[in-house]
């Protein structure tokens, strides 16, 4: 017989387990779900996201909560049937009963639990003999407080030290961020959070993979396809054949046939000539196949299973150079920049998010150019829809084990969970071709140096002496998980943490990855400062901005009268230690201050805007040259940085953070920013940096200087593509709009392919700065008289523009935007899109700073905001979504009438 598979996601009902009483049982309109869910869809609590709720909905976490269902038992004619009770994820400490009869005790959120359940189920009904339907009961315990009671029964043997929450986290396998971090709030959930399913079958495919790998020259792969057969019948399993196949667009390319072993596994080898390979998005197709395992046995229908995989190979390249050692991916034989961003989940209640809304976060990080998603260890292994998504986008996926900023213990019963989720989630995992690199944790060793753990990297290799020290999960990071990648996932890429660089210092930039976090946490430099700030593989760094004004109120919502920075509820909404401070601080320090919350939300999304693209542009630049510059003779490519991962991508609630795009899926400017930095072809500019307030410093340094460098990345693979473009130069006068001096033309320019051409450095304008005589007879600016002016860069290729970049002197509070900057927005829309689709042509007399479009009505895709317009040159961007009439759109700029336009 085929498998049978039925759904349980309704007819549940959902109680307080200590509330007996018949009333007490509350509807659950389906599962998956949490318990937060369904006590708000029940009214029974005010939605958590809104105002201060969160104080109010704590107690949820404090209680055990029991789910419950009735369904009637599968009939069936085959008497060597069996069925299963699969639990696809339990949250977290659950002891499941069936009429009565316990059959699972669950503890684990990461784990999909399976239970034979044949010989609990009460006879199928007949018009005969009407039976009763079978109890499922689900009895959910307290994570808090299993997770204070495990501390407390094992901290004579470990000292739980936790960063962000309290330490009752770390024994408990569930998504560490549920106990809050410094972007989320604290929402320790329970409840079926994935499918419930009930499965009839005599036998069945668990599992089809691959193990092999493509050949150096790519002409080849070749290895071995698997199948995992199991049931109630292994007789029957293995006195059959499996039969497996690989497609592609619907045509076979290979068919073997294996036995089945005594494990129940079927294995057979297959090699394929000139395989059609999967790439990154922008180097290539995402060429996917079909794997299939179809299982026939006597006297039964034939049973199968497939899934699609790819076929690349991945490299992580980690060879000594003049810089120390490099850090990068090479897929099929190609060095990948690796620009993209950080992934935390995205929503508290993770069931919300669906198969749909993974796809359009997905699809909004390839509208950003970006080719790199690292799933934090805070969160969780993600849905098999994200990656998914990933597989066909062409989104190269990082993946954290789930360990985040703490001190994990080692007890024995905690790394046979450890091994077991492990073990699980490769299993589920390790066919996605977008899956280049597993990683132990999240900045784990991090809390090894601030805490001065016992760590001896180079002198102490014994793993059983790790387990003695102050600081034992070095035997997961660096033992238990590695073993088990290769057993379970042969040749696969493991990195024992992130950051993490050959046991040397977690921010040594000469190895490894590295988080740069002095800016915004640490010694809070200035962010112009990010170019000399990079590593090998920069996987965390990031700025604070608000949300656009429309997700604020959504979120801030009861009373208008908190609606402003600093206020109370804004506050709660910043889990960011000391983000007051920090956030006024930075502000402060670039822009003159306006607190309506409009005009202050704008300032600190150009802030975080100018901040990323600082470190997007000149990070990218390290990408490196294989050319001799004197010669233009190839050579090795020297790689200084492999890639840049801004935190953070998303957000779990309407928050103010380091997200680029907030959790209604609006894009802060900071998006653009990195698009821009990432387009195949992208030109930067840059000016020398000059501190300007601390100590006996020369404000007026920025100003005066006349020196730029100008560069373009190039992500283009192929070298036997000549690329030629002419670069333009202006020098243009912030306070008139004239340029300052001649715009400055190279034309023929050659690109270099997937690297960065270096055009001017150290180059110099040949300006004058105005300065006025003093009593003594020394020169200085006069402040009254002097004409700052922004250098711009535009890169044409076929008369094109291709890219732009615009250097400011900075800090931008130090500029003069009295004089009318004369902005012009003509909108254009298509009528035959019914007003979904138009073109936005803005203009302006003088040069104009973070540019903003308000992005509040839902639906709206704009393909660039947050720019700079200068004078002479049309900004187009087009617009995609929402019914948009230009009276209806809304605008702001630095320097603005009012803070906004319309």
């Amino acid at each position: 017989m085929a498998t049978v598979t039925i759904g349980l996601n309704s007819g549940w009902q959902c109680r307080q387990s200590d509330d007996i009483s018949e009333n007490a049982w509350l509807p659950v309109s389906k599962v998956p779900t949490t318990t937060h869910l369904v006590l708000q869809e029940n009214g029974k609590i005010p939605d958590p996201f809104i105002d201060m709720n969160e104080l109010a909905v704590r107690w949820v976490a404090e209680k055990s909560w029991t789910y419950r269902t009735v369904f009637t038992s599968p009939t069936t004619r085959q008497p060597d049937a069996r069925t299963d009770l699969v639990f696809e994820g339990l949250d977290t400490f659950a002891t499941v009963t069936l009429n009565g009869h316990k059959i699972l005790e669950a503890d684990n959120m990461f784990l999909e639990y399976r239970v034979d359940v044949t010989h609990f189920l009460l006879p199928p009904s007949s018009k005969n003999a009407p039976t009763e339907p079978n109890v499922l009961e689900i009895v959910f315990d307290s994570a808090l407080l299993r997770g204070r009671e495990l501390v407390k029964q094992h901290s004579h043997e470990h000292n739980f030290i936790a960063h962000q929450t309290e330490s009752s986290r770390l024994p408990v396998r569930k998504a560490q961020c549920h106990w809050g971090w410094d972007w989320g709030p604290i929402l320790i959930t329970s409840g079926p959070w994935k499918r419930v399913l009930l499965e009839t079958y005599v036998v069945r495919i668990d599992d089809v993979w691959f193990e092999g790998s493509v050949s150096e020259n790519l002409s080849m792969v070749k290895g071995k396809l698997f199948a995992s057969v199991g049931g109630g019948n292994r007789k029957a399993g293995e006195e059959s054949v499996v039969k497996l196949s690989l497609s592609l667009n619907s045509k076979v390319l290979h068919e073997s046939e294996a036995h089945i072993d005594k494990e129940g596994i079927a294995v057979t080898e297959f090699q394929l000539e000139r395989p059609a390979l999967w790439y990154p998005y922008g180097y290539g197709k995402q060429c996917l196949y079909e794997l299939q395992a179809t299982l026939s046995t006597t006297g039964t229908d034939p049973v199968s299973k497939s899934r699609l995989i790819g076929f690349r190979r991945c490299e992580l390249i980690q060879e000594p150079d003049e810089f120390g050692k490099s850090f990068y991916f090479r897929i099929n034989n190609v060095d990948v920049f690796a620009g993209g961003s950080c992934w935390i989940p995205a929503d508290s209640f993770l069931p919300r998010i669906g198969e749909n809304g993974y796809r359009k976060w997905m699809e909004l990080m390839i509208e950003g150019n970006q080719i790199m998603t690292r799933v934090w260890g805070g969160g969780i292994y993600e849905d098999d829809s994200f990656y998914a998504a990933c597989d066909t986008l062409g989104i190269l996926v990082w993946q954290d084990f789930c360990f985040a900023c703490a001190s994990y213990p080692t007890y024995p019963s905690f790394l046979a969970q450890v091994e077991e989720e492990a073990r699980f989630n490769i299993r589920r995992l390790r066919s996605h071709p977008s899956l280049a690199i597993w990683a132990g944790n999240n900045e784990d060793y991090q809390i090894q140096e601030k805490h001065n753990l016992e760590y001896d990297y180079e002198g102490d290799k014994d793993p059983q002496s790790w387990l003695k020290t102050s600081f034992p999960a070095r035997y997961i990071y660096e033992y238990l998980l590695p073993k088990v990648v290769q057993e379970e996932s042969p040749g696969a890429v493991y990195h024992p943490s992130s950051p993490w660089g050959d046991g040397k210092k977690t921010w040594d930039p000469t190895v490894g990855d590295i988080h740069q976090w002095n800016v915004w946490h640490g010694s809070m430099r200035r962010y112009q400062e990010l170019p000399t700030m990079g590593g090998r593989l920069v996987s965390e760094f990031g700025m604070e901005a608000y949300p656009h004004v429309s997700t604020i109120v959504s979120a801030i919502a009861t009373d208008p009268q908190q609606q402003y920075p600093g206020s109370m509820t804004m506050d709660y909404h910043n889990r960011a230690i000391d983000h007051e401070r920090r956030l006024l601080t930075y502000v402060a320090e670039n822009f003159q201050i306006k607190y309506d919350l409009a005009t202050f939300t704008h300032l600190t999304q150009v802030m975080q805007s100018d901040a990323v693209g600082f470190a997007y542009r000149s990070w990218r630049r390290e990408w490196g040259s294989s050319l001799t510059p004197s010669t233009g003779q190839k050579k090795k490519a020297v790689r200084k940085c492999g890639g840049v991962l801004v935190w953070q991508f998303n957000d779990t609630w309407p928050t103010m953070s380091w997200a680029v795009v907030d959790y209604y899926r609006v894009k802060k400017p900071a998006f653009y920013a990195i698009k821009r930095s990432l387009k195949p072809l992208a030109v930067g500019v840059s000016r020398p940096f000059h501190e300007w307030t601390s100590g006996h410093m020369d404000p007026t340094a920025a100003i005066r200087e006349t020196k730029f460098d100008l560069w373009v990345c190039s992500s283009h693979t192929n070298e036997d593509v000549v690329v030629k473009a002419t670069v333009v130069v202006r020098a243009i006068s912030i306070k008139t709009g004239r340029d300052v001096v001649d715009p400055i033309r190279k034309h023929d320019v050659t690109v270099q392919a997937n690297g960065t051409t270096e055009i001017f450095r150290g180059s110099e304008l040949p300006i004058t700065t105005t300065t006025t005589t003093t009593t003594a007879g020394s020169s200085c600016i006069d402040t009254r008289t002097w004409d700052p002016y922004v250098i711009h860069a535009a890169l044409l290729v076929d008369g094109r523009v291709v890219s732009t970049d615009t250097a400011w002197p900075h800090p931008i509070k130090y500029l003069d935007f009295s004089a009318p900057r004369d902005v012009k927005v003509d909108f254009k829309p298509s009528p035959a899109q019914n007003d979904k689709h138009g073109v936005i042509t803005v203009t302006a007399t003088k040069p104009v700073h973070g540019f903003v479009f308000q992005e509040e009505k839902g639906g709206l895709t704009f393909s660039d905001n947050g720019f700079d317009v200068v004078p002479g040159e049309d900004v187009v961007v087009h617009v995609v979504g929402g019914s948009l009439k230009e009276e209806e759109l809304r605008w702001t700029y630095i320097g603005a009438s009012g803070g906004s336009s319309s």
